[in-house]
């Protein structure tokens, strides 16, 4: 359907072979001490390379702030373009062959034809998204005071059909998960009536929930704020909780790393919906403030280690129901989408295999001991271990590029593609 530039394994190849002698000396240097260790480098790369994340349709496209939004040159204009850029990731990275779609802003007219490009660019379909969030041109039904849990029968039910055209388009084009996330609520006190709005809710819900395919599953969001700023129908982990509990066994809660209130512990709900089988997965970012979707680890890369301390901890044990979704869900205000989505995709890959190499034994002992130092050091021995050879030799191995930035730097696709997607005149201004 198009013959628009790629990166080719070619080029990759002739770029990694700039850096192959490089690479394997580093490599050598780790796997030494690794060795004293008693650790076998070689299941580590393994391991990375076993590690999957999704990217999000929309993560390809500039950001904005509530005030303005600066686009780059060569952005993709529809569904097609936003699957070419995903693809251009995963041929560096080799750990983004999933894509979750946001409908209808990715709606196809043909849903075999989309599964088609895409499965010839090494891409499948993780999780749909739906909206309900924001009203779309010819809707009957405004979603301004709520979608799923709004006081209107008529504008619920619009909402459930939504959804239930999601899974519909998701069976066919692969996909096998749901994700829910509303942004109902309130802006001023008395304007809801909090247990109302949740009753409402989760009626929807079960509507929903009762025509979900036998091997999907539903992936509820909970976020504390935006766009409802003074209550949120699904605001917080425990909400989120109770609703898939309500809902059933194919309900899980998804945990977006910016959607909780401030220095709360993220890592210590991850192990509590481990603990209750209802961890879902992930949607990836970083923040500072708030709900920020600032790149994957650029703020706090401890925070993120630990995150997969209880991953990796709840891996080893075999525990049921684990078999957590991971997506990125971030927005790039002011860099290249592509490079932003390369670089966290790797420290997902970074944070997981450090905190494969916790030595586990030691640490239950400091903790059934007491030895609070001891158990910090051990976590922080993995956490300050410089695992890039390992993430570079699993991407080199799998076809993928040493240094995705440098490579894809290297393509010009960037400026390639501005020549084939010519930008759209005018300027977005104003809230985004």
């Amino acid at each position: 359907m198009s013959n628009n530039f790629e990166i080719e394994p070619d080029f990759i190849a002739e770029q990694n072979a700039k850096k192959a002698d490089e690479l394997a000396e580093d490599f050598e240097y780790l796997a030494k001490k690794l060795k004293r260790r008693n650790l076998d480098i070689q299941n580590f790369v393994e391991k990375a390379k076993s590690l999957q994340v999704a990217v999000p349709s929309w993560g390809v496209g500039t950001g904005g702030t509530r005030f303005a939004r600066f686009p780059n040159v060569g952005e993709p204009r529809n569904i097609y373009e936003k699957l070419e850029d995903c693809a251009a990731i995963n041929s560096l990275v080799r750990s983004t062959s999933a894509v979750s779609l946001h409908i209808p802003w990715d709606k196809p007219e043909s849903p075999e034809t989309l599964k088609n490009f895409a499965s010839e660019r090494g891409l499948t379909f993780d999780a749909m998204n739906s909206n309900t969030f924001q009203d779309q041109l010819g809707q009957e039904h405004s979603y301004k005071f709520g979608s799923l849990s709004h006081a209107d029968r008529d504008t619920r039910k619009q909402a459930i059909e939504h959804n239930l055209e999601c899974i519909e388009l998701g069976q066919k084009i692969g996909s096998n998960a749901l994700t829910v996330w509303v942004g109902d609520g309130s802006n001023f006190a008395g304007q809801s009536n909090f247990r109302h709005a949740f009753e409402r809710y989760l009626d929807s819900m079960r509507e929903i929930y009762a025509k979900l395919p036998d091997d999907w599953r539903m992936f509820i969001e909970h976020k504390m704020f935006e766009p409802a700023f003074y209550s949120t129908v699904i605001s917080d982990w425990g909400t989120n909780y109770i609703a898939a509990k309500e809902l059933g066994e194919k309900a899980f809660c998804l945990v977006d790393l910016g959607h909780h209130a401030p220095n709360v512990n993220i890592e210590q709900i991850v192990s509590r919906l481990i603990q209750f089988g209802k961890l879902g997965g992930f949607h990836f970012n970083d923040s500072k403030y708030g709900d920020d979707d600032l790149d994957t680890g650029s703020v706090k890369p401890f925070q993120l280690f630990l995150i997969f301390n209880e991953l990796v901890d709840a891996e080893l044990n075999g525990l049921p129901n684990f078999k957590p979704a991971y997506m990125l869900d971030q927005s790039h205000n002011v860099t290249d989408p592509i490079e932003s989505l390369m670089l966290s995709a790797v420290e997902v890959s970074r944070a997981y295999v450090q905190a494969l190499l916790v030595d586990r034994e030691k640490l239950f002992e400091a903790q059934k001991n007491g030895d609070a130092l001891l158990a910090l050091s051990t976590l922080k021995e993995a956490f300050t271990t410089d695992v890039s050879p390992i993430l570079a030799t699993a991407r080199q191995e799998s076809g993928g590029a040493i240094e995705p930035l440098n490579t894809y730097r290297a393509s010009s696709y960037r400026n390639i593609k501005a020549k084939e997607r010519p930008a759209k005149l005018g300027v977005s201004a104003g809230i985004v």
